[in-house]
């Protein structure tokens, strides 16, 4: 499988007992053999597309001839972020006719044909590196290293953006976080999603954990699918409805991220990257993009849709993000279908930003406003414990010298009760969406709880009935409180 912004695939063939010429010309029929169209030839080799057979794909198929051996590659010539394997078909097929053309003919003829095609071979000749630099013409001309990264017409948010990541990251990493595996306390620091602390008035952690990377790898992978995407669609968009969309996607996706997930740390640009590509699906079934190339694009965009998707079930992947981003940059697309459809109409362009962006914004609020914080709740309700559990502890204040009668009545009106309340209290946050070592921690609580009020139920009997012979089971039952408190503190 082979990767990049134009995947390729490259083979090396050799003349064994011909010459150069007759190599060509074996190389050339087969080329006709296989029904390519051959646009260019020269003493060094030829170019031809590849758009018939069973691949249902268009390639440039470029054969250049240097020294004693020639290298034959196959170029993707629609719009992919990966090729699935075709252009290495391509080039086997290639190679499995070659063989057979090779001991077809022999050298006379093929000198014969050699003289006839020469007359059709471009002036003046052109060298290896000319004839591959054919293959970026056409409208399939791979955009270099430094032309992604550079704005120019029609690309200037794309590389604003992806710069802006690779500061924040480059900040992060000169200011201590590791630059491969950041910890979580570096990235809560930095403006990571996480909903105990945005739902606690840091909504700006929505737009920020936009722009925070966890590691290189994390950074470059977004930054290569932002790169991919932003060729595709910017364009299309133009600049305000592609910064606007990529803002509102990534906010989306945040706030997906947080009605989702209670205690998951989330960070990264995918969210938005997400919502780029679901704008590019939903435009890719209108007619706003040509019929001949929606197909390898739905096909190429989709499979990358699904596979991350799926890759995101098998780790520690914010889903959540992916999904809202998607669905929201699906919605967006549609949305702003009318103003791309007609670009001179600017009273069209502003309605199509103004209704998007108050319909996102608006819905990310709500469900913001409407999140429950699960840690926020227990926290308020265990305030209520401490003063509950000293109030049933009351009875172990009371003098030696106090009436049976009101000591009996203290354990009974405000021991028992208030152990009781508080179990009642404990069961009601264990319902709560909690931390597991919170929940470990009110099942501690709740056995003390049960503790508590089997003492007090022994310390009852032993007051009324006026005996010391419950003294051994109570002691026993002082030390695991004893020891459960210990616990509890560490």
């Amino acid at each position: 499988m082979a990767f990049g912004l134009t995947p390729s695939y490259v083979e090396i063939l050799y003349p064994d007992k011909f010459n150069n010429s007759q190599f060509l010309v074996v190389a050339i029929e087969t080329a006709k053999s296989l029904g390519w169209q051959i646009d260019q030839m020269n003493e060094s080799g030829f170019r031809a597309i590849n758009n018939k057979g069973r691949f249902k794909f268009k390639s440039i198929v470029t054969f250049s001839i240097e020294n004693d051996k020639a290298f034959i590659k196959s170029e993707s010539a629609g719009i992919e972020i990966w090729d699935l394997g075709k252009n290495k078909s391509v080039i086997i097929k290639y190679c499995d006719a070659f063989i057979d053309q090779k001991y077809a003919r022999k050298h006379e003829e093929l000198d014969r044909m050699f003289d006839l095609l020469k007359t059709s071979f471009s002036s003046p000749i052109e060298t290896q590196d000319s004839l591959e630099e054919t293959t970026e013409s056409t409208g399939t001309k791979k955009e270099n290293f430094l032309q992604i990264l550079i704005p120019h017409k029609g690309y200037i948010i794309t590389p604003i953006l992806i710069y802006l990541n690779i500061i924040y990251w480059i900040i992060m990493v000169v200011n201590g976080v590791h630059f491969m595996e950041p910890d979580n306390e570096g990235l809560l620091y930095w403006g990571a999603n996480f909903r105990p602390f945005t739902l606690n008035g840091e909504y700006w952690r929505l737009i920020s954990s936009c722009f925070i990377h966890i590691g290189l790898i994390h950074l470059l992978m977004n930054m290569y699918a932002l790169i991919y995407i932003g060729l595709l669609l910017e364009p299309h968009l133009g600049k305000a409805k592609f910064l606007f969309a990529y803002l509102l996607a990534g906010i989306a996706g945040s706030t997906a991220s947080l009605w989702w997930n209670s205690y998951v740390l989330s960070a990264g640009a995918s969210g938005a990257i997400f919502g780029m590509y679901g704008i590019f699906l939903a435009l890719l079934t209108t007619n706003l993009i040509e019929k001949k190339q929606r197909k390898e694009l739905l096909t190429s965009i989709g499979i990358f849709v699904v596979y991350n998707l799926a890759f995101g079930l098998t780790g520690n992947i914010d889903n959540a993000a992916h999904i809202g981003g998607l669905l929201s940059g699906i919605l967006i697309g549609y949305l702003f279908y009318p103003a791309i459809h007609k670009p001179k109409s600017l009273k069209l362009k502003i309605y199509s930003l103004g209704i998007v962006s108050v319909l996102f914004l608006s819905g990310s609020y709500l469900v913001y406003k409407n999140t429950p914080d699960d840690l926020e709740i227990y926290d308020q309700k265990m305030k209520s414990f401490y003063p509950m559990e000293e109030m049933a502890l009351n009875f172990f204040k009371m003098s030696r010298q106090t009436p049976k009668e009101i000591v009996l009545r203290e354990i009974e009106e405000r021991g028992f009760y208030y152990w009781n309340e508080l179990i009642s209290l404990l069961n009601e946050v264990e319902l709560l969406n909690l931390p597991e070592p919170l929940h470990e921690k009110n099942k501690m609580l709740l056995k003390y709880c049960r503790l508590r009020i089997k003492t007090f139920e022994l310390y009852h009997k032993a007051i009324e009935e006026e005996t010391r012979r419950y003294d051994k089971s109570i002691e026993e039952y002082s030390k695991q409180i004893e020891l459960l408190m210990n616990e509890l503190k560490e």
